[in-house]
Formats: C-alpha cells, sequence, structure tokens
C-alpha cells in the first residue's frame, strides 16, 4: 500500500509529472521566444505564475453554475493524472496496466476538453461561450483523426494494451516506420487537442479574450493551466510510448534518460509548428481536418490491414 501510494503521489506520479510539466512549459515557452529572437522567461516562471494564482482570489460570475465552474478544473486535472499511470515509460510496462487500456487512456485525454466546454458554457459569459463551443466543435475535427492514429499501430500490434503495444515494436523494429505517417497525423491532431497554434481558436486572445478561461481566476485558473501542462506532458508520453518504442531494455537510468528525451523531441516539434504556423479559423480548422487529416489517417489503417493479412499472418 505504501509503496503504491509513494507511485501515485510521488514518482512516477503527481510530484513528479507536475515538475516535468513546468519544465516542459518553460521549454516550450522559451525556444518559442528563442525562435523568435526574444529573450523568453526565466526557468522557474512556470511554478512562480501556479504559485501566484493560488494565492489570488477565485472570482465566480453572478449567474454562473457554481458547482459545474468549480467541478471543471479538478476533473480537467484528474484526468490527465490517472490517464499517466497507464502510459509505458521507461519500462517495459506502464505503473497500471491492463488489456484495453489505450481506449481507457484516450476516453481520459478526452476529458479536459469537456471539462473546457462545461467550465465556458457554465461561466454564462459571452466570451467563455463562444470559446466553448469553438472547444466543442475543435474536438469533433480532430478526435477521430487521432484516435485512428493511434490504434492503427494498436491494429498491428494486434492488442489494446499499450504496453504491449510498445513491447511488440520493440521486438519487432523494423515495423515501426511503418506508422510514420499516423505520427504525423498524430502529431497535427495532438496540436488540437492542446489548443496550441495554428489551432489555439478556442482562446484566441485577439477575438475573444482568453475563451473558455476567461472568467476564471485564482486558485480554479491554476489547476486548468497545470492540466494543460500535465496534458502535454502526457501527450508526448503516449506518442513516444506508440510510435517511439525504442529504449525499453534499457537499465533504468539510461531508460528515463531516453524517455525523457523522446517527449521533448516531440514537444520541440509542437513548438515548430507553434512558431512556423499562423491561427486559422474554426471553419477551416474542421475542414483541414475532416478534408485532409482523417483520409490521411484512415490511409495508414488500411496499410496496416494489408501488411496484417498479406505479410504478418
Amino acid at each position: 500500500m505504501g509503496y503504491a501510494l509513494f507511485c501515485i503521489l510521488i514518482f512516477p506520479g503527481f510530484l513528479f509529472l507536475s515538475a516535468v510539466s513546468l519544465f516542459a512549459e518553460y521549454f516550450d515557452r522559451k525556444l518559442y521566444a528563442r525562435l523568435q529572437n526574444r529573450v523568453g522567461p526565466p526557468w522557474f516562471q512556470p511554478l512562480a505564475d501556479f504559485i501566484k494564482l493560488l494565492g489570488k482570489e477565485d472570482v465566480v460570475p453572478e449567474e454562473a453554475d457554481r458547482t459545474m465552474f468549480d467541478l471543471s478544473p479538478v476533473f480537467a486535472l484528474a484526468a490527465v493524472i490517472v490517464a499517466f499511470f497507464y502510459i509505458p515509460m521507461w519500462g517495459a510496462r506502464a505503473l497500471y496496466s491492463f488489456s484495453g487500456d489505450l481506449i481507457v487512456v484516450l476516453y481520459l485525454l478526452t476529458i479536459p476538453t469537456l471539462t473546457f466546454f462545461l467550465g465556458g458554457w457554465y461561466s454564462r459569459s459571452l466570451f467563455s461561450t463562444i470559446g466553448a463551443v469553438r472547444s466543442i466543435t475543435q474536438l469533433f475535427a480532430y478526435e477521430i483523426p487521432l484516435f485512428v492514429a493511434i490504434l492503427a499501430p494498436a491494429m498491428l500490434a494486434n492488442t489494446w494494451s499499450l504496453s504491449e503495444v510498445a513491447a511488440y515494436y520493440y521486438a519487432h523494429p523494423f515495423f515501426w516506420p511503418i506508422n510514420l505517417i499516423a505520427f504525423g497525423v498524430a502529431l497535427v491532431a495532438l496540436l488540437g487537442k492542446l489548443e496550441r497554434v495554428p489551432f489555439d481558436i478556442p482562446e484566441a486572445e485577439t477575438e475573444i479574450v482568453a475563451g473558455s478561461f476567461t472568467e476564471y481566476s485564482g486558485r480554479l485558473l491554476a489547476y486548468f493551466r497545470m492540466a494543460i501542462d500535465i496534458e502535454t506532458v502526457v501527450g508526448a508520453s503516449l506518442l513516444a510510448a506508440v510510435f517511439l518504442p525504442f529504449g525499453l531494455g534499457l537499465p533504468p537510468p539510461l531508460g528515463f534518460i531516453l524517455y525523457l528525451a523522446k517527449i521533448f523531441a516531440i514537444i520541440v516539434a509542437l513548438t515548430l509548428f507553434r512558431t512556423v504556423f499562423a491561427r486559422l479559423r474554426i471553419d477551416q480548422m474542421v475542414e483541414f481536418c475532416w478534408k485532409w487529416v482523417a483520409p490521411i489517417a484512415f490511409l495508414q489503417i488500411l496499410i496496416n490491414l494489408v501488411l496484417k493479412v498479406f505479410v504478418i499472418r
């Protein structure tokens, strides 16, 4: 019982995940600034922002639904933390693994976007409502391509367990390049899930202030921001486990270093996308996902089906 609590609360649980997530935010902001020829924030800025928000007053609009307003950030934070425990990191198996945990992880990673919608909708603010509708609209655009991109490698590995998917491609290293198409799709879809440029439409500062989070402040806003930071690390860990299953047989220290290198390499790719592209309109985002991203994801399914039937018997 004591060991389980240590794993959940300390390492590789909440404290470790929070520390990596805050550093990942600093890394992203610093790299983004340097690419724009700016200095960027100091290393402690994300932690300072989080502590500052915890000390501020929670201002709740009079017409808001207090229950939904308060619970949405908590559920967002809880969902991404729980999802992390089912993803293999530097070992052969996740902290908690079972057959079908891939479906559970994808479900848990859908919850934060739903809480963004509920929090914005029940804020009763015009800006929050617009941001909430954009969040849920964007969800229907990127979620199917993301699911298909993640499930295609699992289908080839003939399992719905993330640990078994990673172990399969580690044991068959010549098969993982087959899924590079799905990896590209998953990167684009992850940008949409994290609501990062060019898909930061739900919280476009120049249009609707902060979208769903317009009325949030203090502790509740800190929880939302922490949930987004953790979701970035969890999403990168998911892609690393499925598409970059290298180093599972390494000793724990080396495997841990390689794990961090993989997730920060994915964050670098996300930051480069954020730097290069401008924000799309919501209709452009939906059209792009359904006209281009989804068909490419289904192409990966078709390729894997052909290989599974005719090559991997």
